[in-house]
């Protein structure tokens, strides 16, 4: 028993690694998630007694056991038998692709990356870049809406900043989950994102498969009361107007919706607006069919110059903050009075019906986020410019920007201008458009940068919706 056995040294080394993992899995990595999961816990249970509509226990079931029941949704098997058929494939085929979908679209919501981690950047971020403000919130109604309904904030889409200022204004009332375009499915982007509870949406998938399983998941969803935020509009707007709304959402969400049951939904218009969208040049110029598409290294060589540019900026002290970005909450709307004020149940209509009632809803939300899109300085400046090409002296401009601000405040439209501040946030505006050679001068006159009308037409275009 005292005999001394020989290893060759490279199985001890095995051995030894086999000992060391052991240890590892069995006595640490239980230790550590079973302390990171009492902290998680902690943050819900503190998160939840400040939150307006509390965390909903689908956001905190495990994200395997989501995609299980995404996947083995009777509808979702429905489609994909009958996809299996049409595509001449077999069942098993169909079958991993429905898993590939779900596993693509289901989040992993993380409260304590939400609402320490994400909550922290997010608000870092916007206030380092912008002068953020909500100009306007019915605080005693969003106060007063059921905290089991399901609550959607419908928004305008001007910048992918909108998902960071959403997320960041939000969290004193609620967790957000969003849909995100797979331009984020990039590591390590994505795995946060997921942790933020959003979800990867395919635009314009033609695909009927992957229709049905985006559909159930929203469904799902919705009828379990997750808070989410939608764009109806799909995308970024291109020209600075609200675009015509997409229906597809709206309606995953409205067409299993009983007006009877004990879950309602309450859409919140939101307007959203900033004084300079990071996006502006490489959003007008999409509108040009002529424009030769970049390619990837142009537009990463671009970013991170955009970066250093400012960062050196930074470095001489000489870096100013891009404006004003403001966010307003409107008016909630419950479904459930809707309905039955218009008496209308989106279940019991065939698609060819729903579809006018979904179109009609969505017109009125948009119309709603439209009066709450901000006027800010930059866009009111634009427009004055625009007004008068031939051009015009800086205080002749800066007049005709008052007194489109005394319009829209008489048209009741939320106006960032302080009266006591306005000369300065007038003044700011205009260097901030001189300095980006938006404007250019000639013998004491200002005009529209020829090269430059598109960018200032994008921003006048996010007030253009109010008469003049």
């Amino acid at each position: 028993m005292t005999d001394t056995v020989a290893l060759p040294f490279w199985l001890f080394a095995v051995l030894a690694a086999i000992a060391a993992w052991a240890v590892l899995e069995r006595l640490l990595v239980p230790s550590v998630r079973f302390l990171l999961r009492r902290r998680v816990n902690r943050v819900i249970d503190e998160v939840n007694t400040r939150l307006n509509i509390g965390i909903r226990p689908f956001q905190l079931t495990k994200r395997q056991v989501l995609i299980d029941r995404l996947v083995y949704d009777a509808r979702v098997i429905e489609a994909m038998q009958a996809y299996a058929r049409e595509q001449n494939m077999p069942r098993e085929v169909a079958q991993a692709e429905v898993a590939r979908y779900a596993h693509e679209i289901v989040p992993a919501f993380n409260a304590y990356v939400y609402f320490r981690a994400g909550y922290w950047l997010a608000s870092r971020v916007a206030r380092s870049l912008y002068r953020v403000r909500v100009g306007f919130a019915d605080n005693e109604r969003l106060a007063a809406i059921d905290p089991e309904a399901c609550v959607v904030f419908v928004m305008n889409h001007r910048s992918n900043m909108d998902y960071i200022l959403a997320a960041f204004l939000a969290a004193e009332q609620t967790a957000l989950s969003y849909a995100v375009g797979e331009w984020a499915r990039v590591w390590p982007l994505q795995q946060l994102i997921r942790a933020m509870g959003a979800f990867f949406v395919r635009r314009n998938s033609g695909n009927p498969l992957y229709r049905r399983v985006l559909e159930r998941y929203v469904n799902m969803a919705t009828q379990e009361g997750v808070c989410q935020a939608v764009f109806p509009e799909g995308g970024l707007s291109r020209d600075g107007r609200l675009q015509p709304p997409k229906l597809g959402f709206l309606d995953y969400m409205l067409r299993g919706f009983d007006p009877g049951g004990r879950r309602d939904i309450v859409f919140v218009p939101v307007g959203i607006s900033y004084d300079r969208t990071l996006e502006d040049r490489s959003l007008v110029r999409r509108l040009d069919p002529a424009a030769p598409r970049r390619s990837k290294w142009f537009v990463i060589r671009t970013t991170l110059g955009f970066i250093a540019h400012n960062l050196r900026l930074m470095a001489r002290s000489r870096w100013r903050r891009f404006g004003y970005a403001c966010v307003n909450f409107g008016a909630p709307i419950s479904m459930r009075e809707y309905c039955h004020r218009h008496a209308v149940d989106f279940r019991a209509l065939p698609q060819d019906a729903r579809f006018p009632e979904v179109e009609r809803l969505a017109g009125m939300l948009m119309g709603r986020v439209e009066r709450l899109i901000p006027a800010l300085p930059i866009p009111l400046l634009a427009a004055a410019v625009l007004e008068a090409p031939q051009g015009q002296t800086e205080f002749d401009l800066k007049a005709r920007a008052y007194g489109m601000i005394e319009r829209l405040q008489e048209l009741g439209a939320v106006v960032i201008a302080p009266a006591h501040t306005r000369e300065h946030t007038l003044d700011t505006a205009f260097n901030m458009l001189t300095l980006r050679r938006l404007i250019v001068e000639s013998e004491g006159r200002w005009r529209p940068d020829p090269q430059s009308l598109d960018v200032l037409a994008y921003y006048a275009n996010s007030v253009a919706h109010w008469p003049r």
